[in-house]
């Protein structure tokens, strides 16, 4: 019987990368300045409108207190599916240091890091042969989104 395959992203972010099953990155589009909030976290950059959705956009590193400013030259915006099945939150974007790239993953090939995840947007990190890599925790930066936007988690409907 043949390794199952997952096709990921691998998303360039400050101080790292972040590994995301392809099937949850909807596209990945030019970075343009975010509608500014003037409430909310520092880790949510603003709004942007994607095919007709107010997108929040968001930096992991500053919200999981890696960084404390994100630098935009180069960057692209990862609209990525949220996974909280909300119609008032369909689409988070996540900020990318450069293009992401395409991977296809097996189970020899990844490797977990024992004991690595220390904040709660992250489930972990992964090794790729030499290459470290946080998975975010999808369904929680989902809450967290839904909570710093909506100050709870939205209703559905």
């Amino acid at each position: 019987m043949s390794d199952i395959e997952i096709r990921s992203i691998m998303i360039p972010v400050t101080g790292g990368e972040l590994l995301i099953p392809n099937a949850n990155i909807a596209e990945i589009v030019a970075y343009s300045t975010p509608e500014s909030e003037d409430r909310g976290p520092g880790w949510i950059l603003g709004n942007v409108i994607w095919q007709g959705w107010q997108v929040p956009v968001i930096s992991i590193p500053i919200l999981t207190e890696q960084v404390e400013a994100e630098d935009t030259v180069d960057a692209k915006i990862c609209i990525s599916k949220s996974l909280i099945s909300n119609e008032r939150l369909p689409y988070i974007g996540i900020l990318a240091q450069g293009f992401p790239r395409l991977v296809t993953l097996t189970r020899d090939l990844v490797t977990e890091v024992p004991d690595s995840s220390s904040h709660i947007a992250l489930a972990g990190d992964v090794l790729i042969g030499d290459r470290q890599a946080s998975v975010p925790d999808l369904n929680r930066i989902g809450q967290l989104v839904a909570h710093a936007v909506y100050g709870t988690l939205p209703l559905a409907g």
